[in-house]
């Protein structure tokens, strides 16, 4: 069974697709498909269906939900008619003590292959191999095409299961445009940090990050724009100054001189020794 959660919803045996139309079972296969291989409990299937108010025959429609899904992987197994891999319904979708639990047999999973391929990058960061740690964790966040489980109706349990892997790709994300910084590619990253900055308007290293791209591409006094920006947004939104490291980062531009060398890219360990170092 192959698992695609993000983005939109996608869980296919056989490459037939077993992901339903209808809400509730799509919200009932996302959650078992997010701990694909582990049992999902029938409490939390049906906090996630009802919240804290579920119905007194929510068991036996969650039962119902579980059938239908089994019909459409009994249609999908019979794409296999060399019965090279024998398996029911009930061995891909089973039951098991106090819940369910969704069988891959070895397919593949992106939220898996994510976690493996970050989990590289972040390794090679701590290595100070930062060209193979771009490349790693570029290849983890090209997984994502989308929110995950973007047209799937969210209830408790996925909604945390959803902010939970939106700070995974936001920590990704962060180490990434980290690892393309340690090796010269400021401008490279001017576009893409221009639209991150306006998406998370008060996340600081982003913002920092961007003010590094721009001062390093010659550009100093658009940095100290957005140290501003960003200043002006947490003070008014949240009734907070920028941290101490964001604040050094500020002052450390106020101080220094565009020179020639600082659009060479050259990378240093620390807010100001990454200005009074680069040239």
């Amino acid at each position: 069974m192959d698992i695609e959660v993000l983005g939109t919803l996608a869980v296919r045996e056989n490459d037939v697709s077993v992901t339903p139309r209808a809400p509730k079972p799509r919200q009932v296969l996302a959650l078992l498909a997010l701990h694909a291989d582990h049992v999902v409990p029938i409490a939390s299937l049906v906090e996630e269906l009802w919240g804290d108010r579920p119905p007194r025959s929510a068991r036996t429609t969650l039962q119902t939900y579980i059938l239908q899904l089994r019909e459409m992987i009994a249609k999908a197994l019979e794409q296999d008619p060399e019965g090279t891999l024998p398996r029911t319904p009930k061995d891909v979708l089973a039951t098991a003590p106090g819940g369910y639990v969704l069988h891959t047999f070895g397919g593949t999973s992106d939220v898996r292959e994510f976690e493996r391929l970050s989990g590289l990058g972040y390794r090679a960061m701590d290595a100070g191999d930062f060209p193979r740690a771009a490349r790693e964790l570029g290849e983890a966040l090209a997984l994502w095409s989308d929110s995950a489980l973007a047209d799937v109706h969210a209830g408790p349990q996925l909604a945390m299961q959803a902010r939970r892997l939106e700070e995974t790709r936001l920590c990704a994300l962060d180490q990434r445009i980290e690892a393309d910084l340690r090796i010269g590619r400021h401008r490279e990253l001017l576009g893409e940090l221009t639209v991150l900055v306006s998406r998370y308007r008060t996340h600081e290293n982003l913002h920092a990050q961007f003010m590094l791209a721009l001062y390093r591409s010659g550009r100093r006094s658009e940095a100290l724009d957005v140290y501003q920006r960003l200043r002006a947004t947490l003070v008014r939104e949240m009734g907070l100054e920028p941290s101490a490291s964001v604040r050094r980062l500020q002052q450390s531009m106020l101080m220094a001189h565009p020179e020639p060398g600082i659009a060479n890219g050259q990378q240093a360990a620390t807010d100001r020794e990454r200005l009074t170092r680069v040239g």
